[in-house]
């Protein structure tokens, strides 16, 4: 009999991957989409599965440290890409031409947005890059199911847990899924942790 935990196998192929990006994994998603931009990559959580399974991962985020991080963990991997598949730099200022990518992560970064430019430009910037019939997967702290609690539905706000985070709603998700000609992959979803926050899952196709 196997002593290894099952958890100990799931982790070792997958790390700390974000589960909402594990079930698009799992129901195909990323199927065919070979090249795939991590945008605000941190120190590459949710990177472990595609670095072994041959994808070419490009990423990026602000913090320098993380993107080292990054690099160190495709090593690891026997990830063989260029450096220039990483980069240190906001998201509102990607290096990659237009149309370069089959599918775009961004997990948990764009409530960091400093006000609505900034949320607009960043998300404009990583919509450019995806290519026509890719997939953009967004996890994001918004006021969905939490707005009595909140001082605004959009905008930058002091969530009931304490933190400061920009927020939105779900209709400007919506207005942003039609505004960039993208249709929703599944309906946008929200998990209410106990009132403290909300955080949606937001799938998209390009075209």
């Amino acid at each position: 009999m196997n002593s290894t935990p099952a958890s100990a196998s799931v982790r070792a192929q997958f790390g700390d991957i974000d589960i909402y990006l594990f079930d698009q994994i799992a129901r195909g998603r990323f199927d065919g989409r070979p090249r795939l931009l991590d945008a605000g990559c941190g120190a590459g959580r949710n990177l472990p599965f595609f670095l072994k399974h041959g994808f070419d991962v490009c990423a990026v985020d602000a913090d320098h440290g993380a993107v080292e991080a990054v690099r160190d963990l495709a090593a690891a991997h026997h990830a063989h890409l260029a450096p220039d598949n990483f980069h240190t730099r906001p998201l509102d200022a990607l290096p990659w031409p237009d149309a370069s990518f089959d599918a775009v992560i961004c997990s948990a970064v764009l409530h960091f947005a400093r006000d609505q430019a900034d949320f607009d430009a960043m998300l404009t910037e990583m919509w450019r890059v995806l290519k026509p019939g890719g997939l953009f997967f967004a996890r994001l702290a918004t006021s969905i199911g939490i707005e009595r609690h909140l001082s605004t539905a959009v905008g930058r706000v002091r969530l009931p847990d304490g933190s400061d985070r920009y927020v939105v709603d779900e209709a400007t998700l919506l207005a942003w899924t039609e505004r960039l000609g993208g249709r929703l992959a599944d309906p946008i979803k929200t998990t209410n942790v106990q009132n403290q926050r909300a955080m949606t899952t937001w799938t998209l196709f390009r075209g």
